[in-house]
């Protein structure tokens, strides 16, 4: 519990770095994270947007020398990506809910952040083919409280938490009948609010909710189902001005076709639970 809340705290300590607010946001390549002014265009740089929070798919570790290294699956695909189209990446951190809103007014080239396209999405963005489909999302609860939680009526009354401007809130609204949403910006704060009962629960992706679950034991899976998983795409400023896609789709063509992407996901999940305990 105790290296748990302490990874918190450090990925917290990570966003407060940044400007505070919805559009705050920090800069780095992604070998040596460090806070700088975000990057203008530039032909040699592919600017990643992302919100490194959310392991396996985004985060932050530290690494032998104890310097914080951004990794994930997300990460290594636009590493890929940008190595590919023969330019260096440049890492755009910020709360999720800004990540749209960054792409549309051209601060950053790409969104890879466990993004699924969504009517709403689709409006403001162009997105790639499909290169993941996580397992659906699931319900994290306090353990000793999960035998409470048999369906998703279950939930009526209770607050339950979300990642402002994911698809897991809109779960919550739309799915769980009578459930009070607690949105906030930052994985680590929802996890935080339900070890400490300011909630009830949380839902998360599949794989996050699990990576949180196995490192501590306070936390448990509730049995309830919530459906189908959407596959996760890369995105693009809408009308693809930057000429991006097709150079996207084939490094995802190329990683699915070698296996590229399962040895992300291995790697992904050795270093989130790394970090987890550190």
């Amino acid at each position: 519990m105790k290296k748990f809340l302490t990874l918190c705290l450090s990925i917290c300590l990570m966003f407060s770095l940044a400007a505070c607010g919805g559009n705050s946001s920090e800069s780095e390549t992604s070998e040596t994270p460090e806070t700088s002014e975000t990057p203008t265009e530039t032909t040699s740089e592919l600017v990643f947007g992302t919100s490194a929070d959310y392991p396996p798919f985004e985060f932050i570790y530290l690494d032998e020398e104890g310097n914080q290294q951004y990794a994930g699956i997300d990460v290594f695909l636009a590493e890929q990506i940008a190595a590919d189209m023969g330019k260096e990446l440049r890492v755009v951190n910020m709360n999720f809910d800004s990540l749209m809103a960054a792409l549309q007014k051209g601060e950053v080239d790409i969104v890879i952040a466990a993004m699924e396209e969504t009517e709403e999405r689709a409006t403001a963005a162009d997105f790639s083919d499909p290169y993941y489909t996580d397992l659906p999302a699931m319900i994290l609860v306090k353990a000793e409280n999960v035998d409470q939680y048999t369906s998703l009526e279950s939930f009526s009354g209770k607050s339950v938490g979300a990642q402002t401007g994911t698809t897991k809130a809109a779960i919550v609204t739309d799915e769980m009948p009578g459930a009070n949403l607690v949105a906030l910006t930052t994985v680590s704060d929802l996890v935080n609010e339900l070890v400490y009962d300011k909630c009830d629960a949380i839902v998360l992706d599949g794989a996050v909710a699990m990576e949180y679950a196995n490192a501590n034991a306070d936390l448990e899976l509730s049995t309830v189902e919530l459906g189908e998983a959407l596959p996760f795409r890369v995105a693009v400023q809408k009308g693809d001005p930057s000429g991006l896609l097709e150079q996207i789709n084939a490094s995802i063509a190329t990683a699915l076709e070698n296996g590229q992407i399962d040895e992300w996901v291995q790697q992904a999940n050795d270093l989130s639970a790394q970090a987890i305990e550190e």
